[in-house]
């Protein structure tokens, strides 16, 4: 009777320490999606780790998009303003050569503002191509047309242009300067939001 009860409460012993061990397991390894194995765990985590990345990128491209505009507001009614002899030279000096084609600029931002939403590739890439042209072509001819005038004024403090009493060309050079940056900015980070969109087209690509 004894040897019994003996076997008995090993068997008990045995049975809630092996079923306790596997409660410990499902518990660490968490809920399990409905209709999934769990084998797939891998695969939603790079998902949502893209998901991320896209949306913090996105965010990025807006901000920066929107300062954009706002440069080219400023050039825009500077070349507004001279062309319509709104006031005097003196008061607003005439754009220089780079600031025409520069007004160009704004059609790179406007594909990408069309692009963000919907996650169009081909809207991004027309966007990063017509960034280089429109963008930053203008801008490293405008630095070389500045130059001399900068120059002159570094050497003999002489300036001939102005924007509201500044100098003109140390006005446009800011302007130029933030500018650069801006747009480098935007192709940095267009460039990692369509190495992101690829990735996650492979991966659905792959998982069907």
């Amino acid at each position: 009777m004894n040897t019994l009860e003996s076997s008995n409460t090993m068997n008990d012993m045995f049975y809630f320490e092996f079923f306790g061990q596997a409660v410990t397991m499902a518990s660490r390894a968490g809920p399990r999606a409905t209709g999934t194995d769990g084998s797939d765990f891998q695969h939603r985590e790079r998902v949502a780790s893209h998901y991320q990345m896209s949306v913090a990128l996105k965010s990025e491209i807006r901000k920066l998009n929107i300062v954009h505009v706002l440069i080219w507001l400023l050039l825009a009614a500077q070349v507004t303003v001279s062309q319509l002899n709104l006031v005097s030279h003196s008061v607003v000096a005439a754009p220089y050569q780079w600031e025409y084609p520069y007004l160009l600029s704004i059609i790179p931002s406007l594909f990408s503002f069309m692009a963000l939403p919907k996650n169009n590739i081909s809207y991004l890439v027309i966007s990063m191509i017509s960034a280089g042209l429109f963008c930053i072509a203008p801008l490293i001819y405008g630095g070389m047309e500045m130059f001399p005038v900068a120059q002159q004024l570094y050497r003999h403090g002489k300036a001939y242009r102005f924007i509201f009493g500044f100098s003109a060309v140390s006005v446009m050079y800011l302007v130029m300067v933030i500018a650069v940056q801006v747009h480098g900015w935007q192709i940095y980070y267009s460039k990692k939001l369509l190495d992101a969109w690829f990735t996650s087209t492979q991966d659905k690509k792959k998982k069907l």
